[in-house]
């Protein structure tokens, strides 16, 4: 059996583009998003939980989150974890539900997070040429064997040299657009 796969270098690349996908998600721009409150730890029960166990969290405007806490006892913990979170956000208790205004980014926040993002585009670049990389090996190994020829190989790696242009360029384009949404152009 081969060790390259077509297949499975695709997967891989697409794998690198929806990492970067979902860490781009976590970035908070001017507008709400509910993947801002995953990485939220909530130290209840005697445990840390994470807070989508304890509460549901949902966008109701533009620039507000709602987190309506499950069990009335949890608010306070639910409160101070979202302020001990770092998010520069205030929460506000209405009873069971935990109102959280998003404020406007200063421009110095808004380049911190350009750079960030910069960094998690060049990380998923990263990936998808090692993923190439991968590939290549497999290839050269499965010529080795003598499972492919030289001119299969060449091809396979032109292929392959495809893909991985492609991949760049669509995460090029996804932290483009997500650039543009942070620093607000």
């Amino acid at each position: 059996m081969p060790a390259y796969t077509k297949a499975d270098v695709q997967r891989r690349m697409l794998g690198a583009v929806d990492a970067l996908k979902h860490d781009l998600g976590g970035l908070r721009t001017g507008r709400a998003s509910t993947a801002l409150l995953d990485p939220i730890q909530v130290s209840v029960y005697g445990s840390n939980m994470p807070l989508n166990q304890v509460a549901t969290v949902s966008s109701p405007e533009p620039r507000l989150l709602s987190v309506q806490v499950w069990d009335r006892s949890n608010i306070g913990a639910v409160e101070k974890a979202i302020r001990n979170a770092g998010l520069g956000i205030n929460p506000i208790t209405d009873g069971q539900n935990i109102r959280l205004p998003i404020p406007d980014l200063t421009e110095e926040r808004r380049k911190e997070l350009a750079k960030l993002a910069s960094q998690y585009a060049e990380k998923a670049r990263i990936a998808a040429r090692n993923v190439r990389r991968d590939a290549n090996d497999a290839l050269k190994t499965d010529e080795k064997k003598n499972e492919i020829s030289e001119d299969e190989r060449k091809r396979m790696e032109a292929e392959v040299q495809k893909m991985t242009d492609e991949t760049i360029k669509d995460i090029d384009s996804t932290f483009h657009a997500k650039e543009k949404e942070i620093l607000g152009k």
